[in-house]
């Protein structure tokens, strides 16, 4: 990654030097930050990210694009949520929790966190398979008696 991309943590003694920050580092705290919402299902990502999460690689900035200039930091996070959850509250979360673990952890102040819902995930229904009739060829047996 080129150097300038990095972000310089302003400290008031730079005698010891500089601290930098890869905006990939912001890009994960904001998807841990985000995956920990009550309401939260998951993550958006792309097949790439599908793909690395089969192979057993977590990629914990999964649904989360950092932008920034001179000293705004925009965060856009693509999230699946809980059917049946308020959407505002959950995306109004989502935003305080980012902005507040980003401004704890690197004392950087966020501009805006949009939240992108891409879609909903309902519960899965228990499936009532019995293993010794797995094709269910026994259930008209049953409904008879």
């Amino acid at each position: 990654m080129a150097e300038e991309s990095k972000i310089v943590l302003s400290s008031e003694d730079q005698s010891l030097g500089t601290i930098q920050i890869s905006p990939r580092v912001l890009e994960i705290i904001a998807g841990i930050a985000a995956s920990e919402i009550d309401g939260v299902s998951k993550m958006y990502g792309s097949f790439a990210n599908s793909v690395s999460e089969l192979l057993g690689r977590s990629d914990r900035r999964r649904g989360v694009k950092l932008s920034s200039n001179d000293k705004d930091i925009s965060l856009d996070i693509d999230v699946y949520v809980e059917y049946g959850v308020s959407v505002p509250k959950v995306a109004a979360m989502i935003q305080d929790k980012v902005k507040q673990q980003i401004n704890l952890m690197t004392d950087l102040k966020v501009k805006e966190v949009n939240v992108h819902i891409k879609g909903i995930v309902t519960s899965k229904e228990d499936q009532k398979v019995d293993p010794d009739d797995l094709f269910g060829e026994h259930l008209d047996d049953e409904a008879g008696e």
